[in-house]
């Protein structure tokens, strides 16, 4: 049982005097209670959620494979992710591109202010459309350079992208800049 003492603290001198007991208290049931709130509420109180990207799924429904979707030259910039932490970007078609592939690195002053400058020029040339980000991880890319990529679709609020295999020309492109090495 715990208890309360209540002591004065006084040490007189002289005459000895008998003590009173100042009673006590009994704490058990206080103590008790404390530690049934603190359970309570460390089980109801919601921690952080961690927050996810939200993605769009294709139907799980079997498609045609020469089944395509179209999208215009003005709308969309393709970029292509290779070896060394480094991507290579294309506006428009690979065969007649608006911008020839060029290559940059990922953050701020890469792949960023590219993302950007497209958001801001797309609108003016395809009559107010939004622009459209075809994501292409090649097989010497790593998964940090596609969370990575993601990441910079997020902080640059592009609304409309998509990831999709990359094909041999594109492949090319990466071999011609050096980024498609082991």
């Amino acid at each position: 049982m715990a208890e309360l003492n209540q002591d004065s603290g006084k040490a007189k001198g002289g005459k000895v005097r008998s003590k009173k007991n100042g009673g006590s208290v009994d704490l058990t049931a206080m103590v008790d209670l404390a530690f049934l709130l603190i359970t309570f509420f460390m089980l109801t109180t919601s921690l952080n959620k961690p927050q996810a990207m939200d993605v769009a799924w294709p139907d799980k429904n079997k498609v045609d494979a020469t089944d395509n979707v179209e999208i215009a030259d003005t709308r969309s910039i393709t970029l292509l992710l290779g070896s060394d932490n480094k991507i290579s970007w294309y506006y428009g078609q690979l065969a007649n591109p608006i911008y020839a592939p060029a290559t940059v690195e990922y953050g701020k002053e890469g792949i960023r202010e590219v993302l950007l400058k497209m958001q801001k020029e797309v609108p003016a040339r395809s009559g107010g459309k939004d622009l459209i980000v075809v994501i292409r991880p090649s097989d010497k890319s790593v998964h940090h350079n596609l969370v990575d990529i993601l990441d910079e679709m997020k902080i640059t609020d592009v609304k409309r992208y998509t990831i999709s295999k990359i094909n041999d020309d594109e492949i090319e492109v990466l071999k011609g800049e050096n980024l498609y090495n082991d």
